[in-house]
C-alpha cells in the first residue's frame, strides 16, 4: 500500500497486477489467457455474423444470443488490451483517466450481460407458455425495445462510479488487485471518505445482478410451472430441453463470481496467484463458453456453421 501523504486527485498512477509469486514465468501462464480471448473473440463474432446473414436466425431467441455475444465482445475489448500490457509488454502502469473508463466499460458490459440473460431466461418463459403466439408477443420491435433499455440501464447504473471517483483522494502511486481496473479495487485504495462510492457501487450491483438473478430464478419457477401442466413425458422434456443452453450460460456467468467472491473472503492471502486468476477467468470464461455453448446444443446456428463451410468448399472448388 502507497503512502496517502502525497494524495491527489484525478492524476494519480495505478499499477497493473499480474500473477503474484510468478513473475519470472507469466508469460507462459499468460499464454492459455490469451488464448481464450482470442478463441472468445473470434467464436462470437462468428454468432454475430451468423445471426445477421442467416434467416432462420432471426428469431427472438438468436436475437437476444446477439446482445449476449456483443456484450462478450465488448467485455474481451474492456479486458484484453491490459492483459497485453501487462503480460506481454511488462507496462504495469495506467492513468487515472484509462482505469477509470476501463472500469465503466468492463462493468457496463457486465451489467449488459446480465440483463441479456434475463430477457432470454423470460423469452423462454412466453415461448414454453404460449409458442403459438410467441413471435406475436416477442415481435422485431420489442426486442430492440428491450436492447436498448438494457443498455440504458447499464449505462446509467455506471455512469456516477467514474463520476464520484473523481473527488477522491488517491495516492500518487498506487497497486491495483488484478490487471484491470475495477469499481471496488479503486474505492479501496481512496484515502479520502469513500462511503457514498461505497453506496452507490452497492445500489448498482443490486439493480442490476441483483435483481437480474432474483428474476432469472422467479422466470425459472415459472417454466418448472409451465412444464408440470404440459399432459406428456415428452413434450415436458421437450420443453426443458429448450431451456438447457440458456441455464448453462445463467451458470457460467453467475457460478465464476460467486467462487471469487468466497476466495475472497476465504483465502485470497493465503493463495494470491489463484485469487488472481480466478479474478482473469471470471471474466473470460462466459465470453469464451457462451459460443461454445450455444454451437453445441443449438441445431440451427450448427446448420447455419455447416452451410457457410460448404459454401466455401464449393467457392474453393
Amino acid at each position: 500500500m502507497f503512502s496517502c501523504n502525497t494524495s491527489t486527485s484525478g492524476h494519480s498512477t495505478f499499477l497493473l497486477t499480474g500473477f503474484p509469486g510468478l513473475e519470472a514465468s507469466q508469460h507462459w501462464v499468460s499464454i492459455p489467457i490469451n488464448l481464450i480471448c482470442v478463441v472468445s473473440i473470434l467464436g462470437n463474432s462468428i454468432i454475430l455474423f451468423l445471426i445477421r446473414t442467416e434467416p432462420a436466425l432471426h428469431e427472438p431467441m438468436y436475437q437476444f444470443l446477439s446482445m449476449l455475444a456483443a456484450s462478450d465482445l465488448g467485455l474481451c475489448a474492456s479486458t484484453f488490451p491490459t492483459m497485453v500490457r501487462l503480460f506481454w509488454l511488462g507496462a504495469r502502469e495506467l492513468p487515472f483517466d484509462l482505469c477509470a473508463a476501463q472500469m465503466f466499460f468492463i462493468h457496463a458490459f457486465t451489467y449488459v450481460e446480465s440483463g441479456v440473460l434475463l430477457a432470454m431466461a423470460f423469452d423462454r418463459f412466453i415461448a414454453i407458455r404460449d409458442p403459438l403466439h410467441y413471435a406475436t408477443i416477442l415481435p422485431h420491435s420489442a426486442v430492440a425495445k428491450v436492447g436498448v433499455a438494457i443498455l440504458v440501464r447499464a449505462v446509467l447504473l455506471n455512469l456516477p462510479g467514474p463520476i464520484l471517483l473523481r473527488r477522491l483522494l488517491f495516492p500518487q502511486i498506487s497497486a491495483l488487485s488484478h490487471c484491470y481496473c475495477l469499481h471496488c479495487d479503486l474505492v479501496g485504495l481512496a484515502c479520502s471518505d469513500t462511503r457514498t462510492n461505497s453506496l452507490v457501487g452497492l445500489v448498482s450491483i443490486l439493480l442490476s445482478l441483483g435483481l437480474d438473478s432474483s428474476l432469472i430464478i422467479l422466470s425459472y419457477a415459472l417454466i418448472l410451472r409451465t412444464v408440470m401442466g404440459i399432459a406428456s413425458p415428452g413434450e415436458q422434456l421437450k420443453a426443458l430441453n429448450t431451456c438447457v443452453s440458456h441455464l448453462c450460460i445463467v451458470l457460467i456467468f453467475y457460478l465464476p463470481k460467486l467462487g471469487l467472491s468466497v476466495l475472497h473472503r476465504v483465502e485470497k492471502h493465503n493463495y494470491p496467484a489463484l485469487a488472481v486468476l480466478m479474478a482473469n477467468l471470471h471474466f473470460l470464461v462466459p465470453p469464451f463458453m457462451n459460443p461454445i455453448v450455444y454451437c453445441v446444443k443449438s441445431k440451427q446456428i450448427r446448420q447455419g456453421l455447416l452451410k457457410r463451410f460448404q459454401h466455401k468448399r464449393v467457392d474453393a472448388s
